[in-house]
């Protein structure tokens, strides 16, 4: 039995969006550029998928701007709303458990000239929203928090942070990486005072390699890559027509009947909390109620580094994480269990599941099953 519980690091593509990715490649692969009927072909099912996203986000097809992914799209909001209003100022803020897209952007932009302030959080990784007022200053230009937390699955108060950000100046940008949010929520963007918001379709069973970036009417980006003039000249290059209808499909997929397969995700997740809880020596990271994700639980293990549970795990065919799988090539102890303070027991010794539509509570029971076999087992070489 293959059991796979890291779908915040990707997803499996589901058959209705391989489908229609199939379809694009085999009949829609003129270039939609071109101007013979090949051409308009896929620049109509371009158009559809612009009209598709710009739909569930009750925002303007304009205002869709398509990318590789999370990381394109993130680089693209940082960096080209910086060097845009540069001349407004030079100040920006994030926090301190944004995904490595975003920190090291901005880190980019400190080196750059640019002034970074980090937010802290409180231990369930959520930003507060009075550091926030305190860290805004006439120099601020753009604040980028995401959506939720890709590690802990916090949700941060996009909303309300926007709200005092715009009352201090309404000309401050808002960013949102809602890489794991969209999906799971009904975002919309224009009415929670979000600016930019990126978003990658491998997160929602979906292709790698496609994403999308909101803009605000009106915002002006300076664009980073230059070349034929595609989608106004700010993201030049032939659009991957196959990977931005697989994107729309799975899109228009997650939110069909979305509040009923939240509920079967919570569902899971409370089944895996209090399985995790009622063995030894175990902790959760950040909330299990509302204010958390409803596919994400960060479990801590005292005793066991991650790593080899991981892979004990792995051996019997369960899938997990030990934290953000964009960075798992650096090994380290986690920003977002050290900005929430996590005690110095939990800080190798955590692991991410997380779920998806397709998962089931017999694969929670397995795992939990195991668990309970390898916990003790592991502890007898409990480092001194």
């Amino acid at each position: 039995m293959e059991i796979y519980f890291d779908n915040a690091a990707t997803t499996q593509v589901s058959p209705r969006v391989s489908a229609a990715i199939v379809q694009a490649m085999t009949q829609f692969y003129g270039n939609p550029s071109s101007l013979h009927h090949k051409g308009y072909e896929a620049e109509q099912a371009l158009k559809k998928a612009r009209t598709d996203l710009a739909s569930l986000l009750k925002v303007q097809e304009k205002e869709i701007l398509f990318t590789s992914g999370g990381t394109e799209s993130d680089n693209l909001a940082l960096i080209g709303a910086a060097y845009s209003r540069r001349r407004a100022g030079r100040h920006l803020i994030t926090t301190r458990v944004e995904h490595s897209a975003v920190l090291r952007t901005v880190a980019w932009l400190e080196n750059n000239g640019y002034q970074v302030t980090y937010l802290p959080v409180d231990a369930n990784g959520r930003v507060r929203p009075k550091d926030l007022q305190d860290a805004l200053t006439p120099e601020t230009i753009l604040v980028s928090v995401m959506y939720v937390n890709n590690e802990i699955g916090a949700r941060e108060p996009i909303e309300e942070l926007s709200r005092i950000a715009k009352a201090y100046n309404p000309s401050i940008l808002i960013h949102s990486d809602a890489v794991q949010a969209f999906g799971k929520y009904r975002i919309r963007p224009a009415q929670e005072g979000i600016d930019l918001m990126s978003v990658s379709a491998h997160k929602l069973h979906g292709p790698k390699g496609a994403g999308l970036l909101y803009i605000r009417d009106k915002v002006r980006l300076e664009p980073q890559l230059h070349g034929g003039g595609q989608q106004k000249d700010l993201r030049p290059g032939t659009e991957n027509v196959p990977g931005i209808i697989g994107l729309a499909e799975a899109a228009l997929e997650s939110y069909e009947e979305r509040e009923t397969k939240n509920e079967r995700l919570r569902a899971l997740k409370e089944r895996l909390l209090q399985g995790i809880l009622a063995l030894e020596d175990t902790h959760i990271h950040g909330l299990a109620d509302e204010g958390g994700a409803p596919h994400i639980v960060s479990a801590g293990f005292a005793g066991i580094r991650s790593e080899t549970l991981l892979h004990a795990l792995e051996e019997r065919g369960i899938y997990v994480s030990s934290g953000s799988a964009c960075s798992s090539n650096h090994p380290a102890v986690s920003g977002v269990l050290r900005a929430i303070a996590s005690e110095p027991q939990w800080l190798d010794s955590t692991l991410r599941f997380s779920f998806s539509d397709q998962n089931t509570e017999e694969e929670v029971d397995v795992c939990l099953a195991a668990l309970r076999k390898l916990l003790p087992m592991l502890r007898r070489y409990r480092r001194a």
